[in-house]
């Protein structure tokens, strides 16, 4: 069985996020990347289906972007990736253009599973695994909080803004990753030392045969002031007095 994890390089969220004088984007100068947490999320179930699983299964990672996507691709390795592949883009790109993408990687790689973050935390768009499943015309199961193996398909509760659906599908299917599916194990020092010695296959979307067509344009991004404010009071009725105050001025 194959298990493809398509991985977003994102920026860390627990850093300080500023925006360009400009608005033309944000300020990358000193800022940390990390995987996308919600692909994070992707590689340890694909990493637990493999410990659980009989048969054999291979994980590979795969991320699109510039040379710099390297690094969370190693981190993917570490964490117990048995392969991983670069495919090299220096554009910007859209959920349409990375659902292209990854329709024609998957083409070549064929894998059984795409397993994927339901979102970026960047972008929050949340589009791409829907627009993949549409392209290579296979089932999708979205907001997976709970995964399993039911003969030659898979059982999976979804969280949705209505409480938990259980959806069932066949294989090969796309998967995305719900933020309660696990928690991420962290790579022990050995297994980052071994995964900065393999190899990492590189490949272009020319080599893909794909054209990159970009359907959304950023005009521009603002830093929202945050409205919250602390306030000391005294005691309980004060509390109270300053509760129905702020009521009647919404």
């Amino acid at each position: 069985m194959k298990v493809l994890i398509p991985i977003k390089r994102v920026p860390d969220t627990d850093q300080k996020i500023q925006v360009k004088p400009d608005g033309s984007g944000i300020v990358t100068d000193g800022l940390p990347f990390v995987i996308n947490p919600f692909d994070a999320i992707a590689v340890e179930e694909a990493l637990r289906i493999r410990e659980k699983s009989t048969d054999t299964v291979e994980v590979l990672a795969a991320s699109i972007g510039p040379e710099v996507c390297e690094q969370q691709l190693r981190t993917a390795l570490a964490m117990g990736a048995d392969n991983a592949t670069l495919i090299q883009c220096d554009a910007s790109l859209d959920p349409w253009n990375v659902a292209c993408v990854l329709r024609a990687f998957a083409g070549r790689y064929q894998p059984d599973l795409i397993l994927m973050g339901k979102q970026g935390v960047d972008d929050d768009l949340s589009q791409t695994g829907q627009m993949l499943a549409a392209l290579l015309d296979w089932p999708q199961a979205t907001f997976a909080s709970k995964i399993e193996f039911l003969g030659s398909g898979l059982r999976v509760t979804r969280e949705t803004d209505a409480g938990l659906e259980i959806v069932r599908v066949t294989l090969p299917a796309v998967v995305t990753a719900d933020l309660r599916l696990n928690e991420p194990r962290y790579a022990s020092m050995t297994s980052i030392m071994k995964a900065r010695k393999k190899t990492i296959e590189r490949i272009t979307t020319t080599e893909l045969g794909v054209t990159i067509e970009p359907r959304l344009q950023l005009l521009g991004l603002e830093a929202v002031p945050s409205r919250r404010k602390s306030v000391r009071v005294g005691s309980l009725d004060e509390l109270l007095v300053k509760l129905r105050a702020e009521e009647k001025l919404l």
